[in-house]
């Protein structure tokens, strides 16, 4: 017995042994090292959320239902805290998640919103002599020698890559953005473990996310961002298809200066979204809804195409009151026939027809033909996002945009069971994510308008109901092969 004791001993310190050479080998090698020490910081981040989490519920079961919301809402706060913390210092897929999800900001409580505000900042930078290492290698020489003056000091750092400000030999003004080296195998790592994604997401989004459509989406889209060459091309359509363009700006592509971790455009002079709405009045803030507003549904509807971040680091506003689009690493363009799908769907939400709603969800299998739930219902829980479409005047603000979507998000509240039964295919997540993404900035520009007038004139083709919009019918009418 004794013996068989020492026996199973040796055998589980010869195990522990082996486990520890295995884990020392694992450590000396500096790229598995990074990938342990990125997952361990997410592994300690679920379990503090997790038991906290808990700790919430035993105490909510003997408390008053106010109690119960005050417990809710200080753990929303303490988990966004905690998330903005262990995220906002690691580049690559996971920052990139944080900054994706950053627009269930608006359901959450005002200290969430600060606490999470601070992933779409920009993040440390790295030092001048690894951009430019970066530059060397994929462009063959010294930034020196590529252009005629190159600042080494980044003037903006993002999950990815930092943009630095240059002068080509011809005289232009031009802004190169590097990527982080290795950041490419941070990413794929974090790519390959979905599970691992999947706890960081449901970490972010709390407890009232289905997340796993979220991830799905995202895995696919990354890999296009790590090729800056993928990201030259969508912002090279962009720029042609609003070439001329009245208020829609969008920075030319310097090919010859650009690669798979470089990418150089036209440096665009403007004010930043912080600095814009400190100073704009209100009329210039609802004209710059309205150009983000177009530029969203016209590429959507017209193009079926669009850029899928609406982060407000993107946009550059002009005294003449147009607005320049930059970053075009997350583009989701529809194959022949994807989007038709959801027209009909649409078109039953804008008619406001609960019956043909149901009717048309079913038909693209968003419903089971057996899900039981009553159409006024499922029109009533539908309905949310496409408020503003639903009359001809309409004041974006953050009180709407969050009480809306924590309706939409809550797993647990009124809607909890429709919203397990709907199968929206991964393809229309990242489209959900532009919706609340470009309602999230109109909200904070308090921008009113006839967004029902201006979506008519996209979708139906209906006369121009504002000024810009008679404006870009005439710029129209000018190009008439748009590419």
């Amino acid at each position: 017995m004794r013996k068989a004791a020492v026996a199973g001993g040796l055998g589980v310190l010869a195990g522990l042994t082996a486990v520890g050479l295995r884990a020392a080998k694992a450590w000396r090698d500096p790229g598995r090292r990074a990938r342990l020490e990125r997952q361990a910081r997410v592994w300690r981040l679920t379990a503090r959320r997790g038991l906290h989490f808990a700790e919430v519920k035993i105490r909510g079961r003997r408390a008053t239902e106010e109690e119960r919301a005050r417990l809710e809402e200080q753990f929303a706060i303490r988990s966004a805290e905690d998330v903005a913390k262990v995220l906002g210092g690691m580049k690559g897929a996971i920052m990139k998640a944080g900054q994706m999800l950053s627009f269930i900001a608006d359901g959450l409580p005002e200290e969430a919103k600060a606490a999470l505000a601070t992933l779409q900042a920009d993040v440390p930078p790295m030092a001048p002599s690894l951009a430019e290492g970066v530059i060397r290698e994929e462009l063959g020489t010294d930034p020196e020698k590529l252009f005629l003056d190159w600042d080494p000091i980044p003037v903006a750092a993002a999950s990815i890559g930092q943009v630095h400000r240059a002068v080509m030999p011809d005289g232009r003004l031009v802004a190169v953005k590097v990527q982080y080296p290795g950041v490419d195998e941070a990413i794929q790592s974090d790519l390959d473990n979905a599970e691992f994604l999947y706890n960081v997401f449901a970490q972010f989004a709390l407890k009232n996310l289905e997340v796993k459509a979220l991830v799905d989406e995202l895995r696919e889209r990354m890999a296009d961002e790590l090729d800056y060459r993928h990201e030259a091309g969508c912002q090279t359509e962009f720029a042609d298809r609003y070439t001329g363009h009245p208020f829609i700006r969008i920075p030319r592509v310097v090919p010859e200066r650009s690669a798979r971790r470089v990418l150089t455009s036209e440096w665009v002079e403007g004010m930043r979204w912080e600095e814009f709405l400190a100073s704009a009045d209100q009329e210039a803030k609802d004209r710059a809804g309205e150009v983000i507003m177009r530029f969203a549904q016209g590429s959507i509807h017209l193009h079926n195409v669009f850029n899928g971040d609406p982060h407000p680091g993107n946009y550059r506003f002009h005294e003449d009151g147009s607005v320049t689009f930059l970053d075009f690493g997350l583009v989701k363009k529809w194959s022949a026939g994807e989007f038709d799908r959801l027209g009909p769907v649409l078109d039953a939400v804008l008619a406001e027809d609960p019956e043909r709603l149901v009717r048309t969800s079913v038909a693209a299998n968003f419903l089971a033909p057996n899900h039981g739930f009553d159409p006024e219902f499922v029109f009533e829980y539908v309905r949310g996002p496409y408020e503003p479409y639903l009359t001809d005047c309409f004041t974006y603000t953050r009180e709407w945009t969050g009480k809306a979507l924590q309706t939409v998000i809550d797993m647990q509240g009124r809607y909890g069971e429709l919203i397990k039964k709907l199968n929206m295919p991964t393809s229309y997540v990242i489209l959900d994510r532009v919706v609340w993404g470009v309602s999230a900035l109109l909200s904070r520009l308090e921008a009113t308008n006839n967004w029902r007038g201006i979506l008519a004139e996209y979708r139906e083709g209906a006369p121009p109901c504002t000024e810009l919009g008679h404006l870009e019918a005439e710029w129209r009418r000018s190009v008439p092969d748009e590419p």
